[in-house]
């Protein structure tokens, strides 16, 4: 590597290899998309390499040849490896100066968490996306860099208009499923159950599920619009950084979360919202039980109160340009640093 990769005022080029891209209909991975976008909107020059999607788990070890001759193909100054299994390959291919994120089950899910750590020797540095995630993967202090929000896009509309146009009555109760029902980690079902507590309980409430095949941003800030509340309800442990729950924040629209990831710092001041932690119960079905009616009571509260939150005030911090340069600066950081060795 040359001494003009430390120039502070040189574009990058970065290779970016990835499990999590969108493909057609499937958004999985827009957030690291969205990165991606927004390193390139400050001048820089990113390719993308994705592994083990549509190959399957094999694929990390028959992908090794193919970044190979990525990595060799360019100059490149520094090499992003988004999702802890990614390192398996980039190791095996012998490239670097390696920056990895961690986003979440590569650190919580055992098996995840074990392939990650087979590729994490060399890394030069790693970036979490949210400091819970940080210390459970015993780097307390390490960098913390949550995914980002595009706030040009998503921003508040005409709330009536929306509703209107997506059949909703004025006083219709909307509560936002902000996911793909069939993705099990996601926890449809205790969505489902929350909601039948508050029909128990006199509250009628009608679902709205965000994602849609085809559907444009312009979609996405309509339903944000529509809905009431987002009640997040994925799985304990299988988030990092849920980029819906700041897109809800962004949106003014309030929300009722599970306890997991970063949720807490994200809705820090945001009202009204809620984090319900995981109820710390050995009977599962108690401990679901008792998670649902803490739900159902942070909904309930959110639809009595009936405001927007405050949330578009206080995330500015998350704007994908500022969550961009950060990452730059990594970039730079990791550069400097092996010019010098």
């Amino acid at each position: 590597m040359s001494a003009t990769t430390v120039s502070e005022d040189r574009p990058l080029r970065i290779l970016a290899i990835t499990n999590l891209w969108p493909v057609g209909d499937d958004h999985t991975g827009v957030f690291v998309s969205d990165l991606v976008e927004s390193v390139r909107a400050l001048g820089h020059h990113v390719q993308v390499e994705i592994v083990a999607q549509r190959g399957g788990r094999a694929d990390y070890l028959l992908a090794v040849p193919r970044v190979r001759r990525a990595f060799r193909r360019e100059p490149w100054d520094v090499v992003h490896l988004h999702f802890g299994m990614t390192a398996l390959t980039a190791r095996l291919a012998g490239i670097g100066p390696r920056v990895l994120t961690l986003y979440g089950s590569d650190v919580n899910v055992r098996w995840k968490h074990w392939i990650t750590r087979l590729g994490s020797g060399g890394i030069a540095e790693r970036i979490y996306v949210s400091r819970r995630l940080a210390t459970a993967a015993g780097d307390p202090d390490g960098i913390v860099i949550p995914n980002g929000v595009d706030r040009r896009t998503l921003v508040p509309g005409d709330r009536a208009a929306a509703r209107s146009e997506l059949g909703f009555a004025p006083g219709e109760r909307v509560v936002m499923f902000g996911a793909n029902p069939r993705r099990r980690v996601k926890g449809h079902g205790v969505f489902r159950d929350v909601l039948a507590a508050l029909v128990t309980r006199g509250i009628p409430v009608r679902e709205l599920v965000l994602t849609e095949p085809g559907q444009d941003r312009i979609g996405v800030a309509r339903k944000f619009d529509a809905a009431d509340v987002l009640l997040f309800t994925s799985l304990r442990g299988s988030e990092g950084s849920p980029t819906v729950v700041k897109e809800a924040a962004a949106m003014g629209l309030p929300v009722v979360t599970v306890g997991l990831g970063d949720v807490a710092e994200i809705l820090a001041g945001v009202e009204p919202s809620s984090v319900v932690p995981f109820p710390d119960h050995a009977d599962p079905l108690a401990a679901r039980a008792a998670l649902v009616e803490s739900l159902a009571d942070g909904v309930m509260a959110v639809l009595q109160d009936g405001r927007r939150s405050n949330g578009r005030e206080l995330t500015g911090w998350l704007d994908l340009p500022v969550v961009a340069q950060r990452v730059v600066d990594v970039y730079r950081k990791v550069c400097r640093r092996a010019t010098a060795a």
